[in-house]
């Protein structure tokens, strides 16, 4: 592939000057429209004929006469070599060390014509000697034909080149190039000869697009297999960048017995910290490293859905990419819901209940992400909105709300072989605008309100015994809260303390954390904004907020916390 980069103004008449005369009743302004055009072709002539030129520039054995006045007008190098104090600037000859010869001809005709071609087998030392006589547009011409070529087989070649060239723009645009289409690179040629350095580059990468963890240990010992005997001293070094404790047990289990690594402690020691954390669960928390901490793309994907806005009511859904942090457009629910539950089940998700603006819903429906399809589900027993959803050991529950007329205790279960739904225990108290969560093989219900006031208390709903507990009260009363988990910790976030005509003046910032293993609730960093109303989850190994109401209006403000810093931080919104 090939094409010409062409600077200036072309002049097809060549032999009539253009000009532009403008006229005052005392001056008369001269202007030859193509004076810089026919200037420089009456230049190029000279160089040709070798008429004028005052310097020779020698590239190994190549001399090329030119012009100082013409290359110092292109070129910032040539400028400073012939208008400074220097040896070079009275010699007549200029030796061009490190200068393939043909390129730099290239770019002394591109000095007088501002035309050069770019061809797929010039155009790194053409590149390379543009950035050496500093001609930023030739530079950005040839970058931006090489981010036209990028191609799985050549992405890590034109990346390190890049980065040696000190192309910021070009490395930038390969490596994102590489990480996006990561299972095509480690197919190629130059994934096996890179050197051990960039091979480490590769596995530290969170931005890496790969289905999950795995990939990378594969990838890493096909790299080690095509030299073994000179790479296997790397292994520990490299393996350490792997995260083990996230690989599937049985995965992690196969490696021991692997042959590159069956003889390194090192690699065995760290074959057993991953062991260690799918074997001691409650010891989680206490387990997180860089190595526990999940690469972007294995995370899954978050939905935003539907909800208030100033519409008063959003029937489209949001799926939100944490690699490329963004947000796009994915589906538009079949109608108008408001204060519905939402739940992930089988790769499929759940719309639950809600308001429509003017009744109370007890419909389902489903939406598939992967044929983008949807699908209607039998409705529940009973009409609810302000509910709870949450998945459960296999069937998703629905929890408290308000049917229209009253506030609920009772929970459905839907049955997802059955497909049917039924009742299961209610909770001791009436909850709306309630928080669900499952931790431990239980459901949790957090606050909500109950009709008169706004809740502290908290339940939760042991499936095995079909029972509700009372658990210790949060330290705020809170409706609209959202809930999540997190490594056995559950956490409460935002919501309202407050009659709904004074909501503005009482909603909450802050974020408790409740540990069922002692029954308690403790404070952590509050959110940079209170709201109420927030949507919650986990993604990765942070709990992210999601839009919500601060009392004035409706928000696209998103913030996700790291349990292990203790910090919140700002996200796309």
């Amino acid at each position: 592939m090939r094409y010409t980069l062409k600077v200036g103004m072309e002049n097809d008449e060549s032999q009539h000057m253009k000009y532009f005369i403008s006229s005052e009743p005392n001056e008369c302004m001269f202007t030859a429209l193509s004076h810089a055009d026919v200037t420089f072709r009456k230049m190029e002539g000279y160089l040709r004929s070798r008429q004028l030129c005052d310097v020779i520039l020698v590239a190994g054995e190549r001399r090329i006469p030119a012009h100082r006045l013409v290359l110092s007008s292109v070129s910032d190098y040539f400028a400073a070599m012939f208008t400074s104090d220097v040896r070079e600037a009275k010699q007549d000859e200029v030796k061009m060390e490190g200068v393939d010869p043909d390129a730099l001809w290239v770019l002394v005709q591109y000095a007088y014509t501002g035309r050069l071609e770019l061809r797929e087998d010039t155009i790194e030392s053409l590149l390379s000697a543009s950035c050496l006589l500093q001609l930023s547009s030739v530079v950005q011409a040839c970058c931006s034909f090489l981010m036209k070529q990028l191609h799985p087989s050549n992405c890590l070649g034109i990346r390190s080149y890049a980065d040696a060239q000190g192309c910021r723009d070009l490395q930038r645009a390969a490596h994102a190039y590489t990480m996006e289409h990561f299972l095509d690179v480690v197919g190629s040629q130059e994934f096996l000869l890179l050197p051990v350095e960039e091979m480490e580059r590769l596995l530290l990468s969170d931005d890496v697009n790969v289905p999950e963890e795995e990939t990378m240990v594969t990838s890493l010992l096909t790299w080690v297999s095509h030299d073994a005997p000179a790479r296997e001293s790397h292994l520990p070094l490299l393996l350490a960048h792997i995260r083990l404790p996230l690989l599937q047990p049985q995965f992690l289990a196969d490696l021991e017995c692997n042959p590159l690594l069956r003889n390194s402690m090192d690699c065995q020691r760290l074959l057993m910290e991953g062991m260690k954390y799918h074997l001691l669960p409650q010891h989680r928390p206490s387990l997180q490293s860089p190595r526990t901490r999940p690469r972007k793309a294995t995370v899954g994907a978050m939905f935003a859905v539907g909800g208030m806005d100033a519409t008063k009511g959003a029937t489209s859904i949001e799926q939100y990419c944490m690699r490329q942090d963004r947000w796009t457009q994915v589906a538009t629910m079949s109608g108008r819901r408001l204060q519905f539950g939402v739940a992930v089940l089988d790769g499929r998700l759940y719309v639950v209940g809600g308001r429509d603006g003017l009744k109370t819903l007890n419909t389902v429906e489903c939406y598939n992400p992967h044929s983008k399809t949807w699908s209607v589900l039998p409705p529940m027993s009973t009409h609810r909105h302000g509910l709870g959803v949450a998945v459960l050991e296999g069937p998703m529950y629905a929890v408290g709300g308000h049917d229209g007329w009253s506030y609920l205790s009772t929970v459905e279960r839907w049955d997802p072989q059955a497909r049917q739904w039924s009742f299961v225990a209610s909770m001791a108290t009436p909850r709306s605008t309630v928080g669900v969560a499952v931790l431990n093989s239980k459901l949790y219900a957090v606050g909500g309100r109950d009709g008169s006031s706004c809740l502290r208390s908290v339940e939760c709903f042991d499936p095995h015994t079909n029972r509700w507990n009372s658990c210790a009260p949060m330290a705020k009363r809170r409706g609209g809260v959202g809930v999540a988990t997190w490594h056995g910790f559950l956490y409460a976030i935002g919501g309202h303390d407050a009659p709904a005509s004074s909501l503005s003046s009482r909603l909450s910032d802050c974020v408790e954390r409740y540990d069922p293993q002692t029954d308690v609730w403790t404070a952590v960093a509050p959110m940079s904004i209170s709201r109420d109303a927030v949507g919650v989850c986990l993604l990765g190994d942070r709990l992210f907020a999601v839009g919500g109401y601060d009392g004035q209006v409706y928000l696209s403000i998103v913030e996700a916390y790291d349990p292990q810093t203790n910090e919140w931080t700002q996200v796309c919104t």
